[in-house]
């Protein structure tokens, strides 16, 4: 993988399969029903999941939409369409960029984007494809990360990792929380071609079995999987026992707050 794909969030190999498998579950599953929420999706619609990832929300999509509806899910990464594709059966999935959406004007009811809007390359060209393929009158939502320093899990592990790792590596888990200012995200939609834009903060609960699953979740199912060996791994595993024991419950499991915000507006 090179560096430019590293920052931008671009997962190889096993990767996706592992984004599945832990993340969804720990992160991402407990969102996507807000992000359907917010955006209006009803029976019937036609909706488009853009950077879908392995699909969790075009998934939630399509159990809102029933079978008059249409869920089409795009992104850019071939090996989270190819897992996406395994677990989302009558759902489209389409290879293309968020700047570049490979679709006509006015073709959805809804436009959802969960996560992702932080990794792209231009995200004013993103949110102007958005508009333009958004039919009049319908909504789209776009989630994002809270702060760092609103997430005091993570900025606990992106600490542990700078220490260990350096900064380098330490910015890779930086990144997703780069738009996590509700100022900041504003300013991509407005002025813009989206109308009337609300930021819903809202907070989630991020959940892992165990610490260890937390850290291969973060390092092996993320592009830190490139940049720390399976030694230093559990050398990883070995300082968070200490440094991030107090996000360890009295079962073994974890549990910290995860706060984003969703980005709501209309065409």
């Amino acid at each position: 993988m090179s560096e430019a794909e590293a920052e931008r969030g671009q997962l190889t190999g096993s990767a996706p399969e592992i984004y599945e498998k832990f993340f969804v579950p720990a992160l991402f599953g407990e969102w996507a029903p807000r992000v359907v929420e917010a955006a209006g999706v009803e029976p019937g619609h036609h909706v488009l999941d853009v950077a879908c990832g392995t699909g969790v929300v075009a998934r939630e999509a399509a159990r809102r939409t029933g079978d008059p509806g249409r869920v089409v899910g795009v992104d850019v990464n071939e090996g989270m369409l190819e897992t996406a594709q395994k677990n989302g059966a009558g759902i489209e999935w389409k290879r293309g960029a968020a700047e570049s959406l490979p679709f006509d004007d006015d073709s959805f009811d809804a436009v959802l984007c969960q996560f992702a809007m932080m990794f792209f390359e231009d995200r004013s060209a993103a949110v102007r494809e958005m508009a333009r393929v958004l039919r009049p009158g319908r909504r789209c939502a776009v989630a994002v990360w809270d702060s760092l320093d609103n997430t005091p899990g993570y900025a606990a592990a992106v600490a542990l990792i700078d220490r260990l790792f350096g900064k380098d590596t330490a910015d890779l888990l930086r990144s997703p929380f780069c738009l996590g200012d509700p100022d900041e995200l504003r300013k991509l939609f407005d002025p813009g071609p989206l109308a009337g834009v609300q930021i819903l903060s809202r907070t989630g609960t991020a959940r892992f079995p165990s610490l260890r699953d937390w850290m291969f979740t973060d390092v092996r199912g993320w592009t830190l999987g490139d940049r720390i060996d399976d030694d230093q791994f559990e050398v990883l595993v070995r300082e968070a026992e200490t440094e991030l024991a107090r996000f360890v419950r009295e079962d073994g499991s974890v549990q910290f707050d995860s706060p984003a915000h969703i980005a709501v507006a209309a065409a």
